[in-house]
């Protein structure tokens, strides 16, 4: 599977924020999010707008270097409680967002925190940003929550790629997913295709597409395998399965919890 084109992360930005808004419609928005227990409803959506207009403000302004939240206008969301506003902020947001990432392009050189100094970074980032809160809010407000196959996939690649920048960059945690010898299976039950193998080498763990034995495998449809990769759903969960050395799976997921 490869990543999506530009447009269509441009087009899934607005249809995961749309998304995200129905949720919120008529939800407590005061409710504690149980997969980010430091944040109500309202500042989880408030925390993806803030990212919305902070990569629009990066892009639209060519940046360089990473751009003070304070210089980036409506940041903090709107003023009171009012949901509408929060609604109607949400919208704007997003759509100023990908205007200036189609105006841009995908290859327009930009500041962003890996080696890929593209507006592709960003247009592929907020799409999974989103998407994966959106399941936050989703469980905040016992709401049901699906992902298009294709962008359920990238988002599992998008974070494979995160965790391998991080280990070849030093991070303590990162620099644990190795040992040769072990590998993890994650296998999609309702899309063909969809399977990866993750394995431990020596110095780093690597991944491709393949259905192998592994020491450990998680099975259940591609929206769950990527809720629990991005540890949205635990693998206890009865709607995924895990196979063998469960204690591996456990490995991973602690050592691959930041961003």
């Amino acid at each position: 599977m490869t990543s999506l084109s530009h447009d269509r992360y441009c087009d899934e930005i607005l249809a995961q924020t749309d998304a995200l808004r129905a949720v919120l419609t008529g939800a407590d928005l005061g409710v504690t999010v149980p997969t980010c227990p430091d944040w109500t409803l309202r500042e989880l959506a408030v925390h993806v707008g803030g990212a919305h207009r902070w990569v629009g403000e990066t892009v639209r302004t060519r940046a360089t270097e990473e751009v003070p939240e304070d210089k980036v206008p409506g940041l903090e969301g709107p003023d009171g409680a009012d949901p509408a506003a929060l609604d109607a902020w949400l919208a704007e947001g997003a759509a100023a967002t990908v205007a200036a990432l189609r105006e841009a392009g995908p290859d327009a050189e930009v500041w962003t925190w890996v080696t890929e100094q593209r507006t592709a970074f960003w247009a592929r980032r907020m799409t999974h940003e989103t998407a994966v809160h959106r399941a936050d809010a989703a469980l905040a407000a016992r709401a049901p929550y699906e992902v298009d196959a294709e962008v359920a996939a990238d988002t599992i690649e998008e974070w494979l790629g995160i965790v391998a920048l991080a280990q070849e960059e030093g991070d303590p945690e990162a620099a644990e997913l190795r040992g040769g010898g072990r590998s993890l299976h994650l296998h999609a039950t309702d899309v063909p295709g969809a399977e990866w193998l993750i394995e431990f080498g020596d110095d780093r763990f690597t991944w491709r597409q393949a259905h192998e034995k592994a020491t450990v495998a998680l099975r259940g449809t591609l929206t769950d395998l990527m809720l629990v990769f991005n540890r949205r759903l635990k693998p206890t969960d009865p709607r995924v399965e895990v196979l063998g050395d469960a204690a591996l799976l456990d490995f991973w997921l602690d050592r691959s919890s930041f961003g």
